[in-house]
């Protein structure tokens, strides 16, 4: 089944790129706007190899999580609706999987029927809500999901947009503390120690489309999976994570990934 449809549509402003919809054309799709395409065309190529690598990140630690029974996930910063979506990826495993996703910007709600489509046995939701209000997203996501089992949380490409300031740290602990035992944390995160040249452009550019970005090292990083127990093979590059294999000669990347069990 499916749960409630999407809610009104509150306006999007066109005026301010915004994180969704660059990522949305830096995977090369269509829902966005001239303001977010003039941020995109002037990233180094290497933001584009980027995203790819974070999409095709998500996809293995989904399916890896499905496979090991996970049937809940709460995916905060979902971004634009990009085939195949997360629900498609868990369900095709576990059909019964139930996923709910979030995110701030409202051309994603415009689209959120293409995030509703479930499988009959499983569920799906969506709710417009931003990561600096975890109390809100939690307790949506309860009418949905059972937090007295196992919930994967999927925080992908999200928190650098999060700064120290605004408590990245601290949101992340909060929802993590509303898991149970058992439960999961997906996350990647951009570098700012491993292509340094390319950090600088690439925020720079962004701040010029009015898009703060807060990248971390790799310790900073670690710091959103303390007390958790990381999977092999731990936090690495996007390309570099492969739960059940070693990656095959990965390319360079420049996003943390990993993938951390609750005690």
């Amino acid at each position: 089944m499916t749960t409630t449809g999407p809610q009104p549509s509150p306006p999007i402003d066109t005026s301010r790129a915004h994180p969704a919809r660059v990522y949305d054309w830096l995977l090369g799709g269509k829902d966005n706007y001239p303001v977010d395409e003039a941020v995109g065309e002037k990233l180094p190529a290497e933001a584009r190899d980027a995203a790819r690598q974070n999409r095709q990140f998500m996809h293995r630690a989904a399916a890896w999580l499905a496979r090991q029974g996970i049937d809940q996930f709460l995916d905060i910063g979902t971004g634009i609706p990009t085939e195949p979506n997360l629900h498609q990826i868990v369900q095709n495993v576990v059909p019964s999987a139930k996923v709910v996703y979030t995110d701030n910007d409202p051309i994603v709600l415009r689209h959120a029927e293409a995030l509703l489509i479930s499988r009959p046995e499983g569920a799906t939701d969506y709710i417009q809500a931003d990561v600096r209000d975890p109390e809100a997203i939690v307790r949506h996501a309860r009418h949905v999901l059972d937090f007295d089992r196992p919930v994967a949380l999927s925080l992908i490409a999200l928190m650098h947009f999060i700064s120290d300031e605004q408590g990245a740290h601290g949101i992340v602990r909060a929802l993590v503390d509303t898991l149970p035992s058992g439960s999961y944390l997906i996350l990647s995160h951009a570098a700012s120690d491993l292509y340094p040249d390319l950090v600088e452009q690439v925020v720079a550019e962004y701040a010029r489309g009015g898009i703060r970005l807060a990248f971390r090292t790799r310790p900073e990083v670690e710091r959103f999976f303390d007390g958790l127990d990381l999977v092999p093979p731990g936090l690495v590059t996007a390309t570099e994570w492969f739960a059940t294999a070693p990656a095959p000669e990965p390319e360079g990347s420049g996003i943390y990934s990993g993938v951390a069990r609750i005690r």
